[in-house]
């Protein structure tokens, strides 16, 4: 039981005693005199919504040479 508690705390101790403390975290006077950024216009999150309605399949077929190469071409 004190083996692991070696183990486990003395890194720990000599650790927290070694790290540095992170610097003071100050507004610059450059971050203070420059202007804000204009606000944002709500918009609505539905507003380029589109209803679509289910419709019947049109033939494979003629969708299929709609989209083929000519015949005899290269393909």
């Amino acid at each position: 039981m004190r083996l692991s508690l070696f183990v486990v705390g003395l890194p720990l101790v000599f650790g927290g005693c070694v790290s540095t403390l992170p610097p003071d975290v100050v507004a610059s006077s450059a971050a203070v005199e420059e202007p804000s950024a204009r606000p944002v216009a709500y918009r609505s999150p539905v507003s380029g919504y589109v209803t679509r309605q289910p419709v019947d399949p049109k033939p494979w077929r003629r969708q299929n040479d709609l989209q083929s190469p000519q015949k005899g071409g290269d393909s």
